[in-house]
């Protein structure tokens, strides 16, 4: 006899032939939806192995899958699901074979629409946050999101790659850091591995390769000047042209000018609480920085003079390619003739890289493009009070902004 209510569960789960819903057990108490399905009579499953038709029903095994709820309230499906005995498969070693049910991946205890369910939130939520909204515990929320982020990576085609870019980001406290490499052209995350020294660029490098990666093929890698990822690239990416982050090169002078500052407001207690004042752009000021800068800058001071050797210096990616390399000359000469014993020593590391930072007015890449993640990497660690494992926290990040192909039923 024709059950609607039945047909209408039947429909919105999905269940196609032979599978069909046998029976719904509904309660208020637990707030709890138990759908059970059976298949039809006579039905002979293909081997799960060698899809050959040849195959008998062995037995049959009892299991349950969590399923998206329904109006609030949990549900899970149930059935019996058959192993069949191969005939072909026999022949080589046991053919007992569990049946593959289409509403499930292998060994997983969801539903392939509760896990596509779990995979947007955890886009937007932190993974405690989804386990209380689901009632799961957070450790299998953990094994959907990284199940399908593998399996996404691994079918990963990196053999367009031609630029990169690589910085290193703050997992937790106590200098710990993963290393990300990201494609500047598709602007998306490739690869992503604990630790900041010139092993990840190897480590990289293996990771490329196996994704059709031709090392040969990069053209321009974007980093800082850290000795560690400078050995790397030139080791690795041998015909690639390195390039300096203009942030990471500014960043050098910022910290002269400010250890100017440290050493000076000894005798000048008027730059106390300054430092901002002299390491923010002056259209990034507030109105009360930029008042203490036209104040202090009046005052014939050592840190005015670092300063304005730092904002001299900053003009250089406005000018000509003629005109780059003169200019820097004039103010390598300026800089360390000006008794500043840390602008000297910036101006002498400045010298060192000079052709990784000029290297910008033919490539004209920076970091700007993991800065940017970066910052999507920071919110999603506050978000979620920071990672108990660094597996997750790559996880996360290829999850954010991989741009991977998941492959999640719709």
């Amino acid at each position: 006899m024709h059950d609607p209510v039945l047909s209408l569960f039947t429909e919105s789960l999905g269940i196609e032939e032979p599978w069909y819903v046998s029976s719904v057990e509904f309660s208020r108490e637990q707030k709890r939806l138990d759908i059970q399905l059976e298949y039809r009579k006579n039905v002979q499953f293909p081997c799960p192995q060698c899809g050959g038709t040849n195959t008998d029903i062995y037995d049959r095994q009892d299991h349950s899958w969590r399923h998206v709820n329904y109006f609030e309230h949990q549900t899970h499906l149930h059935t019996k699901v058959p192993r069949v005995w191969c005939h072909d498969c026999s022949r080589d070693s046991n053919g007992v074979r569990l049946v593959d049910v289409p509403w499930t991946r292998k060994m997983s205890h969801f539903t392939k629409l509760f896990e596509a369910y779990v995979l947007q939130l955890a886009k937007d939520m932190p993974v405690l946050a989804i386990a209380r909204l689901v009632g799961e515990r957070d450790k299998r929320i953990w094994r959907i999101i990284r199940h399908y982020v593998d399996q996404a990576r691994a079918k990963e085609d990196f053999s367009n790659v031609s630029r990169v870019s690589i910085d290193e980001t703050a997992i937790a406290r106590g200098h710990k850091y993963v290393t990300v490499v990201a494609d500047i052209d598709e602007r998306k995350v490739l690869f992503v591995t604990p630790g900041k020294d010139a092993a990840v660029v190897d480590t990289f490098v293996e990771d490329f390769v196996s994704h059709k990666g031709n090392p040969e093929q990069v053209t321009t890698v974007s980093c800082d000047m850290s000795p560690a990822f400078i050995a790397g690239t030139q080791k690795a990416f041998p015909s690639a042209a390195i390039t300096f982050d203009k942030f990471h090169v500014v960043k050098v002078l910022s910290e002269a000018v400010d250890t100017v500052r440290r050493e000076e407001q000894r005798k000048h207690p008027e730059l106390k609480r300054s430092r901002y004042v002299w390491l923010k752009n002056p259209s990034n000021l507030t109105t009360a920085q930029a008042e203490t800068l036209g104040t202090l800058s009046k005052q014939n001071l050592k840190t005015v003079r670092a300063y304005h050797m730092l904002m001299n210096f900053k003009e250089l990616w406005q000018q000509p390619k003629a005109f780059a390399k003169p200019f820097l000359d004039k103010w390598y000469f300026w800089a360390t003739h000006s008794r500043l014993k840390p602008m000297i020593q910036a101006a002498k590391t400045i010298r060192r890289h000079q052709q990784g930072i000029l290297s910008w007015f033919d490539t004209n890449v920076t970091n700007g493009l993991i800065e940017s993640m970066n910052s999507l990497i920071q919110a999603a660690k506050r978000r979620a009070k920071g990672y108990r494992n660094v597996d997750n926290f790559i996880t996360i990040i290829y999850l954010l902004l991989g741009k991977l192909k998941l492959h999640l039923p719709t």
